[in-house]
């Protein structure tokens, strides 16, 4: 007689067998090409509460369970400043998928909102911090987000279009604050639609956005919203219509910059000319 399986094994099972070519795959090449994991590493995998967190930390338990290379993890939440009932659905989504979650407060939200400007940047300063601190904590030496491949072209985008600026988000990078943390992004190379896809799929229901400042995006009838990002992300769904390929041009267009092309640039936080080499 066949055993039955869990509900967090059927999730599994979801992304392993009718996920495979659009979330395991992207999610395997990620690692592999930008070298995220190794060996006895100790990795925090930071839950929002969010579809994209919650996948993350799915995706890591399985890669721990069938990589060659030994590593191990925590599931960290951190409470921004949740509403009592949002916080509740973190902690009932981590019982259906069995994680044993680690949840630590802050009171990330009030400051944030309460910041006469940037309130977006501060908080995810804010955030930022509190995890690496309270990863190092737990003998961490790695924090994996949950930013993925629709978060790296929009980064793009909107840092031409309202930065001044060409700039990516790497895959990884070492923390400037905390000695010996490194930040890692094992979703970089899967696409959105397919995490909303999974998510619909295995009928579950995440935060889809839990901050005071932004919270009528998830209101809104387009299911945009009305913030910068939001916009970028309705400008890439409309060129779409017109260039399927837009977005795999973009994130292969940061993985070849041509400098010799550029008038001027930034390394190391300092601006660099043409004219040095002209």
């Amino acid at each position: 007689m066949k055993r039955e399986l869990k509900p967090f094994e059927e999730i599994e099972r979801s992304i392993n067998k009718k996920y495979r070519k659009e979330i395991w795959n992207p999610f395997i090449e990620a690692v592999k090409r930008y070298e995220l994991i190794e060996k006895n590493d100790r990795i925090a995998v930071c839950i929002s509460g969010g579809k994209d967190s919650m996948l993350l930390a799915v995706m890591m338990r399985m890669l721990q369970r069938y990589s060659d290379v030994p590593f191990e993890l925590e599931y960290l939440v951190m409470d921004p400043g949740y509403s009592a009932a949002n916080r509740q659905r973190i902690i009932d989504n981590a019982a259906l998928l069995e994680l044993p979650i680690k949840i630590f407060d802050t009171d990330i939200f009030e400051s944030a909102n309460n910041a006469d400007r940037y309130p977006c940047y501060l908080c995810a300063r804010m955030r930022r911090g509190h995890l690496y601190a309270n990863a190092q904590k737990l003998g961490c030496n790695k924090i994996a987000l949950g930013h993925h491949f629709s978060d790296v072209i929009e980064t793009t985008v909107l840092a031409m279009f309202y930065g001044s600026q060409l700039q990516g988000m790497m895959p990884k990078l070492h923390s400037t604050n905390f000695e010996g943390m490194q930040l890692i992004r094992p979703l970089y190379c899967v696409h959105e639609d397919s995490i909303i896809s999974w998510r619909n799929y295995n009928n579950l229901e995440f935060l889809r956005c839990a901050c005071r400042f932004t919270e009528n995006n998830s209101k809104s009838s387009d299911g945009i919203g009305d913030s910068k990002r939001q916009e970028i992300k309705l400008l890439i769904r409309q060129l779409k219509k017109t260039n399927p390929n837009v977005e795999k041009s973009i994130f292969n267009s940061i993985h070849a910059v041509n400098l010799d092309t550029f008038p001027g640039y930034k390394t190391k936080g300092e601006l660099r000319s043409f004219l040095e080499n002209y």
